[in-house]
């Protein structure tokens, strides 16, 4: 991976103009401020009190002596531990009002700062800087900001990304082991994700996007294959995963879309995080669930690869595929008595085809079976590489290390595909009449 590679996915982000990663590069804050936002006389920098103390007061004072005015805003967490909440936002957009027009935001902090200053910066309508302080998510630099909702569930709001990016590795040394653990487990997620997104595009189910895959795959195996590296801190190999974690945000910014940066594993997360999931009083952080659900799904990658697809049975897969009518009965008991009782509905309906349709969607799996799995297999990892990995970073592997069970995440797997209208491999299997059959033998647990 190189600096190339970033310059490549500017070049196509909609919003970012600016990506630093490095170590020492903190003192460019004020020069990348100046260039980025020619003619801005204030800033706001938003912080929370561990941020402030290892960079946002330094940013402060860098902005502040070049002559700009500088306001700032502590956000307070009211937990143990930090999450990003929509009210959180609310506050940070109100502060940024108060100072007035023409005022830039500029985000100090982890990815729930980065998160709340995004959403109020796209509420107020004016472009923002980010100064990642931990190694923790992909959207740094991506579109949307995933907030919890005011209703109490977790979502993507709609805003742009920061139009400058500003990461030093020594401030990023400084944070929470788990921090790194949790990024380096969101990023090793693109390897089942990038096979979803194969797997839906040969058959039809999904666009192909070269460019948006490129961006995040290309280096992807170099970003993830260090994690001792990772892990002890060291430079190039923190240097690349950093680079990986934004190449994924740029990928989704080109693409307006997560589909190049998460697939079945995140829809597992999402599930958790609708039910407000909590584990020893806290909830987990994204990534370490993200991590857990990718060695799930790699695992149920290695049960398809194992399968000869060449000898499938079409009509007895046709005969399970209910009319459109039968499965939005199905898909409206799934999320009954939440607070989204129409989302299975409304994936149902996007993600439906006929009879017919699926009849030959399954016949060309069938008969091109060979060729597609020699591509799935060149994307994917060992399971048991990743687990290694997922452990060398410190990050769990199974559910029941996050706070759920194994019994949980079988009945979610048969929950993901009513969760949004992306194809993944549990869409398959679950047409095959294999889904329970394979996330019950890997997770180790009878079938109900």
């Amino acid at each position: 991976m190189s600096e190339a590679m970033i310059a490549r996915a500017l070049g196509r982000a909609t919003d970012t103009k600016s990506c630093t990663i490095g170590e020492g590069v903190l003192g460019r804050a004020l020069a990348l401020f100046r260039e980025n936002f020619p003619g801005a006389k204030s800033a706001i920098v938003v912080c929370d009190p561990r941020t402030r103390a290892v960079a946002g007061e330094k940013v402060e004072a860098l902005l502040r002596d070049g002559g700009l005015e500088v306001s700032e805003y502590v956000v307070e967490p009211s937990g143990k531990t930090f999450h990003a909440d929509y009210h959180y936002a609310a506050e940070v957009r109100d502060a940024i009002k108060a100072v007035g027009a023409g005022v830039i935001p500029v985000a100090v902090g982890s990815g729930v700062i980065n998160d709340l200053v995004k959403r109020a910066s796209g509420e107020v309508g004016v472009p923002y800087m980010t100064v990642a302080t931990a190694a923790s998510v992909d959207g740094y630099s991506s579109f949307g900001a995933a907030l919890r909702s005011p209703e109490g569930a977790k979502q993507t709001y709609a805003c742009p990304a920061p139009r400058v990016v500003l990461a030093d590795l020594d401030v990023m040394r400084t944070a929470p082991d788990w921090m790194a653990a949790s990024g380096f487990a969101d990023l090793m997620a693109k390897v089942p994700a990038g096979a979803d997104w194969i797997l839906a595009a040969e058959l039809g189910a999904a666009e192909w996007h070269a460019e948006g895959w490129r961006t995040v795959q290309e280096g992807l195996k170099e970003a993830i294959g260090d994690p001792e590296g990772v892990a002890a801190k060291r430079t190039e190999p923190l240097t690349r995963f950093v680079e990986g974690l934004m190449l994924g945000g740029f990928a989704m910014q080109d693409m307006q879309s997560s589909r190049p940066a998460s697939g079945a594993e995140h829809l597992f997360s999402h599930l958790l995080e609708m039910r407000d999931h909590t584990y020893k009083g806290e909830i987990v952080p994204h990534g370490i669930q993200v991590g857990v659900f990718t060695l799930f799904m790699s695992r149920i990658y290695e049960e398809i690869l194992a399968f000869d697809y060449t000898k499938l049975d079409v009509d007895a897969c046709l005969a399970r595929w209910l009319p459109l009518e039968e499965q939005e009965k199905v898909a409206s008991q799934v999320f009954a008595g939440t607070k989204f009782p129409d989302l299975g509905v409304k994936a149902v309906r996007a993600k439906y085809i006929d009879r017919e349709a699926m009849r030959r969607r399954l016949e060309d799996l069938r008969a091109r079976w060979p060729q597609i799995r020699a591509r799935l297999a060149a994307q994917l990892l060992p399971a048991a590489e990743i687990e290694r990995r997922l452990r060398v970073v410190g990050a769990p592997a199974y559910p029941e290390e996050i706070g759920s069970t194994r019994e949980a995440t079988l009945a979610d797997a048969r929950r993901t595909i009513y969760m949004r209208d992306r194809y993944m491999a549990l869409d398959l299997l679950a047409v095959t009449g294999q889904l329970d059959e394979f996330a019950a033998r890997v997770l180790g647990v009878q079938r109900a």
